[in-house]
């Protein structure tokens, strides 16, 4: 429900949070955000309950779950030396939460025999996203522009803001359609997998394939109308990896694995052409961000301008035509610009090595897979998107991180539970 309540109310980048004001009354409760104080509150009472219930067994290699530690431990560090202090406490708060929600996965979620709870609670609060992205998509973003217009002084509202008012992108409960799309390939091939598997005993094979085909199928016309082109061609990428884990011949697997990967960039081609024709304007901004976070880092190798300060250092630097941004759109650039080379390299050598080791581990089990799955298209979305800043998409992450390498602390080298008793010979 944690991570679940984060999908719907926890949809701003932490630096925005002291935008966010605590709701007044139940359509507020209701339709607003939340202030990210109400999850720290929650976190800390999970804690509690986690170390009661904690398993410390640890995986291998043991060291490398000390990983995040390290790495929460040099942002503090460059933190003692930051450019703004508001954007940077606020940053802290948030990664101290994100670090947690890893020790709490990977030492109380994972000993769990049985995770239906949690499945289907988060499954229940993503298909409210589904249907909050349906609603904008059938007339609610078009009710909310007319409201927004007739108000006086609509004019002097956040350029941003009006800018993504005035497409026909949805985002449901998120920030913005990128971070919708990043929610989405995180989650729905986890999901879809506990769907399908939950039916099996109360439906037909027929019926379990209708009901995880049109879930899925309402995940990707949420992608599809958030027109998020980092979120298609990751899509395409992670849908070829699915089919090479069907059983089925190895040429068959080919031949569908190539006919999806033509249909999705013949797809992509289609739809953003006019995108390309106008010359790719959010590629252009990307583009000067990515430029600015590297200069910032190469100025400041050691401890980077702080955490969360992207905005202060691009602020400085940008050309006078480009747009302001508050981050770099790309997680390992801005780690790099906000905590230096070393704060990078830690942030890279966990998430980049624990899906290369989780992903020889997780094929045996198709709900493992489908977790290493979803990680690895929200990875491979933060090099265009920052998605780690995100609470209702960081924070999904590294529980799913936390919970892989848990499980894989409890399965021998075959897959095999180490607590299983060997048959007698």
């Amino acid at each position: 429900m944690f991570l679940g309540l984060a999908l719907l109310k926890f949809g701003n980048p932490a630096v925005l949070d002291r935008l966010v004001t605590a709701p007044t009354n139940g359509w507020e409760y209701l339709l607003q955000p939340w202030p990210l104080a109400w999850a720290y509150t929650l976190l800390i009472l999970l804690a509690f309950i986690g170390l009661a219930v904690a398993d410390w067994r640890l995986p291998t290699p043991r060291w490398f779950v000390a990983l995040p530690a390290l790495w929460l431990g040099w942002q503090l560090l460059a933190g003692a030396a930051t450019d703004d202090t508001r954007l940077t406490a606020l940053t802290l708060r948030y990664l101290v939460a994100t670090t947690a929600g890893f020790y709490l996965g990977l030492f109380a979620l994972a000993p769990s025999p049985r995770l239906t709870i949690f499945w289907g609670a988060l499954l229940g609060c993503f298909v409210a996203v589904l249907v909050s992205g349906f609603q904008q998509r059938f007339g609610g973003l078009e009710a909310v522009r007319q409201h927004i217009y007739s108000q006086p002084g609509w004019e002097n509202l956040p350029a941003d803001y009006l800018k993504r008012l005035g497409t026909n992108r949805i985002f449901a409960t998120l920030l913005y359609p990128n971070a919708l799309a990043g929610a989405i390939l995180l989650l729905l091939p986890p999901l879809a997998v506990f769907t399908w598997q939950r039916a099996e005993r109360r439906m037909t094979t027929a019926a379990r394939v209708f009901l995880t085909a049109l879930f899925a199928a309402a995940a990707l016309a949420c992608l599809y109308w958030s027109k998020s082109k980092a979120g298609w061609l990751i899509a395409v990428v992670m849908g070829g990896l699915w089919l090479s884990r069907l059983p089925l011949a190895r040429k068959l697997k080919l031949a569908l694995a190539g006919l999806a990967l033509v249909a999705g960039l013949t797809g992509f081609a289609l739809r953003f052409s006019g995108y390309f024709e106008q010359g790719a304007t959010s590629l252009g901004a990307r583009m000067d961000y990515w430029r600015a976070a590297w200069i910032t880092a190469c100025a400041r190798p050691l401890l980077g301008s702080g955490p969360g300060t992207f905005a202060a250092s691009y602020r400085a630097i940008k050309p006078p035509e480009a747009e302001m941004a508050l981050l770099a759109h790309n997680d390992y650039l801005q780690q790099a610009s906000d905590s230096g080379f070393l704060g990078a390299l830690l942030y890279l050598a966990f998430v980049g090595g624990s899906l290369v080791l989780l992903g020889r581990r997780a094929t045996s089990d198709p709900q493992s897979f489908a977790i290493w799955l979803g990680l690895l298209g929200w990875a491979l979305q933060s090099a265009v998107e920052f998605g780690l800043y995100v609470p209702a998409v960081g924070w999904a992450a590294f529980w799913l991180l936390g919970l892989l390498w848990g499980q894989s602390a409890r399965l021998g080298p075959p897959g095999i539970p180490v607590d299983a008793k060997p048959k007698p010979a």
